[in-house]
């Protein structure tokens, strides 16, 4: 009876000792996310760590994280992307942004050996951007996996997936599928009502990007890209009608020529040295539309209908390469069908998204209108 108590004992504590060492020996748990690329990438199921490729994702992480800085491994320190204003917001909350170490931005050349310094648990990085193929493969070796994600460059479609991903990757999930619930109502409200459109009632839109970066007119998206906006709210982009790729530039006498019944510029601080269109985190509504008077005062904008009827308007970029761009949808959609979109005030869905979501809240003129 004693032997076989002991051999019982014996028993159980090796059970036991497999049990409390067992975790050298297996896998490390892990899960498995399918990124824009298509491609199924396996990550640690705890993520604690992440590397970014643009200053824009911090953004993202602050809908769905109290402290987005936390997991950064490292970022590209890209503050003209998010602007001065919003960066000392981010620092002022968090001042361990300044210490983070830096890899290349997207708008670069990949750096292999900033995001191996760093050691994230995961690579995050812009699609049609980031690394190679042998680099994403020299980092897999490394035991870094490779996300792709985009918020920039068909931001319309891959919004939701981008910030699903994030929640994914980061234990938000929750919040990040709260968020985008939130969005979606939104946006069911505008597509219900635009239903209703007849093709032939569309506003023809000018959509400059960028005004007043150069003298000369006119960045345009094309098809695609913040033409979708466009499209989506009930206008019809005039950039679509001639520029084949998702952006380009249009010249001033087809513009003149389409003399477009909206004209909405977008713009930033990026654009102060130029004398372009300032608004968005650090402007106050008197400088912005300030601004935006003196873009529309250009030879050959200054003559078109919007402009001398009133229906000139100034959007943030960064609210369009953005997660939160249901609040520059909303505004689209009153300049380009006021009498369908009354009831609609971006500004109340802007205090929503800062009082349930955002950690750094968005400050400052996001949009405006010339009168």
């Amino acid at each position: 009876m004693i032997e076989k108590l002991h051999r019982l004992m014996a028993a159980c504590g090796l059970a036991l000792s497999l049990l409390a060492g067992g975790g050298a020996a297996a896998p490390a748990a892990a899960a498995q996310i399918t990124d824009l690329r298509g491609r199924t990438v396996t990550v640690p199921d705890q993520v604690r760590r992440i590397s970014i490729d643009d200053g824009r994702f911090l953004v993202a992480l602050a809908l769905i994280q109290p402290d987005p800085v936390k997991l950064l491994a490292a970022w590209p320190r890209d503050v003209h992307r998010i602007g001065d204003a919003t960066y000392a917001q981010f620092v002022e909350k968090f001042p361990a942004l300044r210490s983070v170490p830096q890899v290349a931005s997207s708008a670069g050349s990949f750096s292999l050996e900033a995001v191996l310094a760093a050691a994230p648990d995961v690579a995050v990085v812009s699609l049609e951007s980031g690394p190679s193929e042998a680099q994403i493969a020299q980092l897999q070796k490394a035991g870094i996996p490779v996300v792709f994600i985009d918020f920039f460059n068909n931001p319309f479609k891959n919004q939701e997936r981008s910030l699903r991903i994030l929640g994914q990757l980061t234990g938000a999930a929750a919040k990040a599928d709260a968020f985008i619930a939130f969005r979606r109502q939104h946006m069911d409200r505008i597509a219900q009502r635009v239903a209703r459109i007849a093709p032939k009632a569309r506003p023809t839109v000018l959509l400059e990007a960028h005004a007043g970066m150069t003298k000369d007119c006119c960045n345009s998206p094309g098809r695609g890209n913040m033409g979708d906006y466009i499209d989506f709210v009930g206008g019809h982009n005039i950039g679509a009608d001639v520029l084949k790729g998702s952006t380009g530039k249009l010249n001033l006498e087809y513009v003149m020529s389409r003399d477009p019944q909206v004209y909405i510029a977008t713009g930033g601080a990026h654009l102060e040295k130029a004398g372009g269109l300032v608004l968005g985190a650090g402007y106050d509504a008197a400088r912005a539309r300030a601004s935006l008077a003196a873009v529309t005062q250009r030879q050959g904008i200054a003559q078109l209908s919007a402009v001398k009827g009133g229906r000139a308007h100034g959007l943030a970029h960064q609210l369009i390469n953005s997660p939160i761009d249901i609040v520059a949808i909303e505004a689209f959609a009153t300049w380009v069908h006021p009498e369908l979109f009354g009831d609609v005030d971006p500004a109340r869905t802007l205090a929503e998204i800062n009082q349930r979501f955002l950690a750094v809240p968005y400050q400052g003129t996001g949009w405006i209108s010339l009168r």
